[in-house]
């Protein structure tokens, strides 16, 4: 086809003969330049069809419906799923790796109701490049602009140490949230002030601990980050020495660069051995470093699941950052709401879950999600959240912003608040649909669909 041409276009797969190829070559020698019958029409270039008019499957409950009803595509027993929703789509005979069609039933046959392009917003850490630490001691993987471009405000690490393994001594430009995942941690840290802090940290486990960073800079990369190994490494021995007032001897066995995650003599049991206290004192208590979320109750305990709320009402020093627990039971929806002035971030801890965007300008797309990965949506664009497996999905919900609360704008309570007049004219509902409206937020709601 020439450049720039007005064209359609068809596949086929070709074959033919060429008499003039009389003898065989030595491997890797050439013979000839490519035959320029092989241009265009020519009765010689005998089309061959291939078989793929028989290709086996079988549609998986919901498949046939209309494509706008866009019930969830189970292909997880499904043998050669195939990309058709309803009256739309076609087969696939391949090449193809069929897990990630299971995985992603979703982009393989997507509902009717996603339009356009959405920037992808669906990123599994399992992809990411691990960073590996000294002697076993532990690792990291991180999700940043790098392989999630829509992500700009915020971004995320997931790093496991062992038990008796360091994070070392380090800070960064941006601000940094936590949650442990698994295990026990202690954490230690000195202001500007010379406050000093340290506490203990844990998910109910002894030995190693698993836990989720979140920063407040898209582009933050763990490879950018100040090391306490790093400083005494790129600072001349004279000027470490005449800094610290001990002889030059005493850097000889310093690290040549980072260490990052390293073992390390294993905490004692008295966390009062490790209260190092100068003359500034300990950090107050309301300026505390760590806030223990377990022992907090769900903010909302609800039949379709629960959301454990934490923010800077509660914990101050996380001046920007909000985030929430959710436990969304199978079958059951985060409801459809968005965010005004903040992006959301996302980890999914447990379970099988999708989010349908809609980013406005006619765009909507869905992606699936399972445990380890991360997800992200831009302000002002709605969402939802639903369980599409048969466990409690889990996830962490973060926003930046100083209410979390606040931030949440539900469809179904803006649509409730709104004189029902409005709302029947503008979309062609009964009174009776309008009056099911709620007034108030739902957070989550319970599986049951009314036939």
């Amino acid at each position: 086809m020439a450049n720039k041409a007005f064209h359609s276009l068809a596949v086929l797969l070709a074959t033919a003969s060429f008499s003039h190829y009389t003898s065989a070559a030595p491997t890797g020698t050439s013979t000839a330049a490519a035959p320029t019958a092989l241009l265009g029409y020519n009765p010689a270039n005998v089309v061959v069809n291939a078989d793929t008019d028989d290709i086996q499957f079988a549609f998986v409950p919901g498949q046939t419906d209309s494509a706008v009803v866009g019930a969830y595509l189970d292909f997880n027993n499904a043998e050669n799923p195939q990309p058709i929703r309803g009256t739309k789509g076609g087969t696939d005979p391949g090449p193809r790796t069929e897990e990630y069609d299971k995985l992603n039933p979703d982009k393989l046959a997507p509902p009717g109701t996603d339009h356009g392009s959405v920037a992808n917003a669906q990123w599994p850490l399992g992809l990411s490049h691990a960073k590996l630490g000294l002697d076993r001691a532990g690792w990291s993987r991180q999700q940043n602009v790098a392989n999630l471009p829509v992500a700009l405000a915020m971004a995320g690490v997931d790093m496991r140490l062992e038990e008796g393994g360091y994070r070392e001594l380090h800070w960064h430009k941006a601000a940094e949230w936590s949650y442990v995942l698994n295990g026990s941690v202690r954490v230690q840290a000195v202001n500007e002030k010379g406050e000093t802090f340290v506490d203990d940290l844990n998910a109910g486990d002894e030995g190693g601990v698993e836990f989720l960073l979140v920063f407040d800079d898209g582009e933050f990369s763990e490879d950018n980050t100040f090391l306490a190994s790093e400083i005494f490494a790129r600072n001349p021995k004279e000027i470490l020495s005449k800094n610290f007032k001990v002889p030059l001897s005493a850097w000889d066995d310093i690290p040549a660069g980072e260490l990052f995650i390293f073992p390390g003599t294993k905490a004692p049991k008295d966390i009062a051995e490790q209260n190092i206290v100068g003359s500034a004192g300990l950090l107050p208590i309301e300026e505390s470093y760590t806030y223990h979320l377990s022992k907090q109750a769900p903010t909302f305990d609800v039949e379709g699941g629960s959301i454990k709320i934490i923010d800077p009402t509660t914990f101050p020093v996380a001046s920007e950052f909000s985030a929430a627990i959710v436990t969304v039971k199978p079958g059951a929806v985060r409801e459809i709401h968005w965010h005004s002035t903040s992006d959301e971030w996302n980890f999914f801890i447990a379970g099988s879950a999708r989010i349908g965007i809609y980013a406005a300008a006619n765009a909507a797309q869905t992606f699936d999600y399972h445990a380890g990965d991360t997800g992200y949506i831009p302000k002002a664009m709605t969402h939802y959240v639903e369980n599409v497996g048969k466990d409690d999905v889990i996830f962490i919900e973060v926003l930046q912003a100083d209410h979390f609360s606040e931030e949440d704008i539900s469809l179904g309570q803006w649509l409730g608040l709104t004189p029902p007049q409005i709302v029947m004219d503008t979309l062609n509902l009964t009174n009776t649909t309008v009056s099911a409206f709620k007034k108030e937020k739902q957070y989550i709601v319970t599986g049951d669909v009314v036939e």
